[in-house]
């Protein structure tokens, strides 16, 4: 195991959920709160769960990083493994995306073709 990557691992994934966490606690609770956000599809709802999807999908990649640092530390940095951990953060991603959105922002149609493509690809 080399050290230096599991600590960076370490640190990716603890980034992570601490972004998700501090994010939606210290600042999504307190924009989402506002008046004058752009009305998009007749109401503000639509860009307020984008940006709270948003968010959190920047910390599943960092999670999805931090995997694979885990597998280069570990010295399994084989195509197969990275492809499998790639598409489990991209079929996170588009979980959250098409949740998030109730199917509305159309992302998560192309995190799930990544997801497959990485999947089947590796």
């Amino acid at each position: 195991m080399k050290p230096s990557l599991a600590l960076a691992a370490l640190l990716t994934l603890l980034i992570g959920v601490l972004h998700s966490y501090l994010g939606e606690r210290y600042l999504l609770i307190r924009l989402l709160r506002r008046e004058n956000l752009p009305h998009l599809f007749g109401g503000d709802q639509f860009t307020k769960r984008t940006l709270r999807f948003a968010w959190h999908i920047t910390s599943i990649a960092w999670i999805g990083l931090a995997g694979i640092l885990l597998l280069l530390a570990r010295q399994q940095a084989s195509p197969l493994p990275i492809s499998r951990v790639v598409a489990g953060t991209f079929l996170v991603s588009a979980l959250v995306a098409a949740a998030g959105s109730r199917g509305r922002h159309f992302s998560w149609v192309v995190f799930l073709a990544i997801a497959a493509l990485a999947w089947f690809g590796g």
